[in-house]
């Protein structure tokens, strides 16, 4: 069929209003769960330190009746620290698109700083489960904070030429990476021991989506049952997201920003973030026709007692 002769339609028309949808659509994630879960504390200056302890091993401990009392030996505390590290993200928007409307925001200025907000919290996520050394810095160059794979020394399992970092003489020291090995439920479940042994209680693990889909095929997982406290009937744990070993129940976290080739064992309540500076926006000097505002954050890890957590390193990734 044909077009009747004469007729108008929107290929004609002139001053049609365009469809442009107010809803912006952003595809990248913003989960940062070691970031939300890790506690909050204070630093009060660019070398954040504390002190770590440990009982002594448990003994036979038998004494004879009327005897004098020998006295046991006491054991230093040890003093560790991290240094601070300064993170930022800066937007500058002209003056023109400040003023005009804009489709999906009324404020371009407000828009981009919602954006470099949390761009900078991936930005941390990826720095604190990484594999970074401290340094000191100096006017050349940026301090640095030891990430958790730096710290971890205890509950550690390497591929062939891998290596733990630690802290020693006052800096954190970046693991060495080995050969890479497949991620199996044996190795998963040595780590997870060694931990608890330690003291540990590593209810948490972070891995990254290669490795998160590994564990989903342990054979411990979909076979757990758990009974629930009311009548109802058992619930089966599974989809990996909670692993029950003999120690405990583990979530398992997959992360975007952590590294792939490590899977984190972690006991949350052993590690920290101290801020120097939280969180904080300044608006910058006025240079011409624009507007500058710098979002900033200075921030120490802290690994009350890395003995605690653990990792499975120098796995295979894609």
């Amino acid at each position: 069929m044909a077009q009747p002769t004469n007729t108008f339609d929107t290929y004609d028309a002139i001053g049609r209003m365009t469809d442009l949808s107010k809803v912006i659509y952003t595809i990248s994630p913003t989960q940062t769960p070691f970031l939300s879960m890790a506690q909050k504390l204070k630093a009060k200056n660019t070398y954040h330190e504390w002190q770590t302890d440990s009982l002594a091993p448990a003994a036979q401990n038998a004494v004879i009746e009327g005897d004098d009392a020998t006295l046991d030996a006491s054991s230093a505390t040890s003093r560790v620290g991290n240094y601070s590290q300064i993170s930022d993200k800066t937007v500058v928007v002209s003056g023109t698109q400040e003023a005009v409307e804009s489709a999906g925001r009324d404020s371009e200025l407000s828009y981009q700083i919602a954006k470099r907000s949390k761009e900078l919290k991936r930005d941390i996520e990826l720095i604190l489960t990484g594999n970074q050394a401290s340094a000191a810095g100096n006017s050349a160059s940026a301090r640095t904070t030891g990430s958790v794979e730096g710290w971890l020394t205890t509950n550690v399992s390497r591929g062939v030429g891998g290596a733990s970092g630690g802290f020693s003489a006052g800096t954190v020291a970046a693991a060495t990476d080995g050969t890479q090995r497949a991620l199996t439920e044996s190795l998963f479940k040595t780590v997870i021991q060694s931990c608890w042994s330690n003291g540990g209680d590593p209810s948490t693990v972070i891995v990254g989506p290669k490795n998160k889909a590994v564990a989903s095929g342990f054979g411990g997982i979909a076979t757990q049952y758990r009974e629930n406290k009311g009548t109802g009937p058992a619930t089966i744990i599974a989809a990996a997201d909670v692993y029950v070993s003999d120690f405990g129940e583990h979530k398992i976290m997959p992360s975007r920003f952590s590294r792939d080739r490590s899977a984190l064992i972690l006991d949350m309540e052993y590690w920290g973030i101290a801020y120097l500076r939280p969180f904080q926006q300044s608006e910058l000097s006025k240079t011409g026709d624009s507007e500058k505002r710098q979002l900033l954050v200075e921030y120490a890890l802290v690994a009350k007692q890395e003995a605690a957590s653990g990792v499975v390193a120098d796995l295979t990734t894609p």
